[in-house]
């Protein structure tokens, strides 16, 4: 009966469309993994930056610094990162954090060249950069389709941590549209891919890949003291900066200037019973403004802490991530209608979106 069962177990595993001299459930020399990493290492760069600090520098900073003398002679300090090749032509996505003040850049490929590196622009509020080099019929990645990306998912991460060339891990996609609030760099606008695929430091700016093999976000953030918590930009959205940067140099992006939420039963409950709260809220649907920031579009226009949106531009709001999206489509100097409860009464505002103010970075 147990030599029935085991050839009938046989049967079933062979009934998975798997080819005749592979082992089952990928365990072998190959995999996808491997079919993955031979489909875009090529087009996988190591990022060197460095920047000239001037005289003396403190002696905490000595151990990152390259080529160290004594006395007031010149001190560089020198990083990388990671990068990857968009077209042919030697387009290269990184992060603007890896790119973010240097005074020279060069680029380190697969098979032993370095080029220098000229950076066409970075977006900080994103987090990305494009890096151009002068060569021809440079190998090339696949970019995804980041909207596509669900929780459960293989996720495969390339790069150069701690300069270790060519380092993959793997793992799944723990989560989508992970807030920058959420993950600690509130001054940023994304919402960022989450992988428990290991990503360390040099591995900012290396591509996130699916099992295809395919592009689907741009590594660039950890948690410091936690395991299994990384997180990447999708590729959609850097795809939109890196055609902006390549075509201007720089990345607009407008806001009005307000914190808001949705309300639910839960949300009323918790801001009523809050003992510092100055609201009072009835409702609980809509989204309601929580602070308006001073000297803001918002504030211009008249909005206040405790009122809820109701619509904007006629269309009726039932989530936060659609006003962003409408202040968007709207760009700076655009138009935003906005109608508004306050109390027991409707109040019709008109926002116009203005840039979002540069955060300065040391």
């Amino acid at each position: 009966m147990f030599k029935r069962l085991l050839g009938l177990l046989s049967v079933l595993l062979l009934g998975f469309g798997l080819p005749a001299n592979a082992a089952p459930f990928g365990i072998g020399d190959d995999n996808f993994v491997t079919a993955a990493i031979d489909k875009v290492e090529a087009a996988v760069v190591q990022v060197n930056v460095s920047r000239n600090l001037g005289g003396d520098v403190p002696g905490a900073l000595r151990p990152f610094l390259g080529n160290p003398q004594i006395g007031g002679a010149p001190r560089v300090l020198r990083g990388l990162g990671s990068g990857f090749v968009i077209d042919k032509g030697g387009k290269i996505l990184t992060n603007s954090h890896v790119v973010d003040s240097a005074d020279t850049v060069t680029v380190s490929f697969q098979d032993g060249r370095v080029l220098e590196g000229k950076v066409l622009g970075k977006d900080p509020v994103t987090d990305v950069a494009v890096i151009q080099v002068q060569a021809e019929n440079l190998p090339t990645v696949t970019l995804g389709n980041s909207d596509n990306v669900r929780q459960g998912q293989w996720a495969i991460a390339i790069g150069n941590p701690l300069g270790l060339q060519e380092t993959v891990t793997v793992g799944v996609i723990s989560g989508t549209e992970r807030s920058s609030v959420d993950i600690g760099v509130p001054d940023k606008r994304v919402g960022f891919i989450q992988t428990d695929a290991a990503i360390n430091p040099g591995n900012s700016g290396g591509p996130l890949l699916n099992a295809n093999g395919d592009v689907i976000g741009i590594n660039t953030a950890i948690i410091q003291g936690t395991q299994g918590l990384g997180f990447a930009i999708p590729i959609n959205t850097a795809q939109k900066v890196a055609q902006q940067l390549i075509a201007t140099g720089t990345m607009t992006h407008p806001y009005i200037g307000v914190q808001l939420v949705a309300l639910d039963s839960n949300v009323k409950d918790f801001i009523n019973r809050a003992p510092n709260s100055r609201m009072k809220v009835e409702d609980d649907r809509g989204i309601l403004v929580v602070g308006v920031g001073r000297g803001t579009p918002a504030a211009k226009a008249g909005l206040k802490a405790g009122d809820i949106i109701e619509s904007v531009n006629d269309q009726p709001i039932q989530n936060v991530k659609s006003i962003q999206q409408l202040v968007d489509e709207a760009g700076v100097d655009g138009r935003l209608n906005l109608n508004v409860k306050r109390s027991d009464r409707t109040v019709a505002l008109t926002i116009s979106p203005e840039q979002l103010p540069a955060v300065e970075t040391q």
